[in-house]
Formats: structure tokens, C-alpha cells, sequence
């Protein structure tokens, strides 16, 4: 899985106040948990871009005050009305304990179904796994080549040694869904 750097500095004081300052400053006020105690920092809001404005999962490596650590964003927090960050939650990766994080799902290949007049829909975007960090994705690849029209591909299809998969096994990751004009085609040629 890829990762992306983001570099921290301690936080003196804590509270509403301290925060909002921080944020006049361009600065987004952060919590590492996952160590014997929480970290509380500040980075600057232009580090989160990548991070946070893609469909893209990252692992972080977290410069904070020149100590490194390895984690993943856990929770976003933003403005109601802007699109500002107020804060953000990391939790620390330990290589010996699974993670479980959404990974996106990659589409590929072109559906049997789809050549029918088929569309494809896609019902998640993302799927739920467990696993070590050094196991995990970039994305989770799903093939649709043989899928016909009215079929769908299910989250039990999915195999994989190194990550279990914690959505629930009936739920339909993509379908080939029949439009009116796949339907009308195969009414006329039923008829004739």
C-alpha cells in the first residue's frame, strides 16, 4: 500500500481555544492513539490534500517533531458548512496486529452482459478487510469479463490469503443491471 508523509509538530496546550487558533493558522490539530498515550500535534492543512481529496486508502508516515511513526487516518472531521478540516484522528500501525481499514474496489475487464446492452452498477466502493499493514491493497481488483446480464458479483466470490473480508458474503459488489432497451432485444428476438 502506498503512503504519504506528513510532518507534525507537538501541541503545547489543548483545549477550544488553542484549536481555533491553530486553525486561523492553517493548521489542522491532531491525535495519534494506538501508543501507551495519546499524541496530541498540528500539521499544516496543505499536507492532508493527497491524504483525504481521493479514492485512494494511504498509509501515513507521521514526522512528529522528528520521531517517526507509522499510522492511518481514522477519523476526518469537518466544518458543517465549509470545507474546512477540524481535526483529525491517526491510529498507530503495529505490524504484528491486523488492521481493518476500506479498501477501493478497481473494476476490470468488459461484461458478456454489458455487450448485451447490459449497464454496469456499482452497488460498493469500497470494501472492508482485515489484515496485516504489510498485506494490505492499493485496491481490491474485481473482474466482470464473464458476467452476464441480471448477474452479480458478491462479496463471498472474493478469495484472498492474506485479507478477510468483513462486509457481509451476500451483498452484491457490482451487477450487470437489464436496461429496457436489453430487455426490448430480448423480447424481439424471443418473438421472432
Amino acid at each position: 500500500m502506498k503512503s504519504i508523509a506528513i510532518k507534525g509538530a507537538l501541541r503545547e496546550n489543548l483545549g477550544k481555544k488553542e484549536s481555533k487558533k491553530l486553525r486561523a493558522e492553517e493548521k489542522v490539530p491532531c491525535v495519534l492513539y494506538g501508543g501507551e498515550e495519546p499524541i496530541h500535534f498540528y500539521a499544516e492543512v496543505g499536507a492532508f490534500r493527497k491524504a483525504i481529496y481521493t479514492p485512494n486508502v494511504y498509509l501515513i508516515d507521521l514526522d512528529i517533531d522528528g520521531t517517526a511513526y507509522k499510522a492511518i487516518m481514522q477519523d476526518i472531521q469537518f466544518h458543517p458548512v465549509e470545507e474546512q478540516i477540524l481535526h483529525v484522528d491517526f491510529l498507530l500501525i503495529n505490524e504484528e496486529q491486523p488492521l481493518k481499514i476500506e479498501v477501493p474496489i478497481k473494476v476490470v475487464g468488459f461484461a458478456k452482459g454489458m455487450r448485451q446492452g447490459g449497464k454496469l452498477k456499482t452497488n460498493l466502493r469500497r470494501l472492508k478487510v482485515k489484515a496485516l499493514a504489510k498485506d494490505l491493497p492499493d485496491n481490491i481488483e474485481i473482474n466482470i469479463t464473464n458476467l452476464e446480464l441480471g448477474q452479480s458479483f458478491k462479496v463471498a466470490e472474493l478469495k484472498s490469503d492474506t485479507l478477510e473480508f468483513l462486509n457481509t458474503k451476500s451483498v452484491p459488489v457490482v451487477t450487470i443491471m437489464i436496461t429496457r432497451a436489453a430487455r426490448a432485444a430480448a423480447q424481439s428476438g424471443k418473438s421472432e
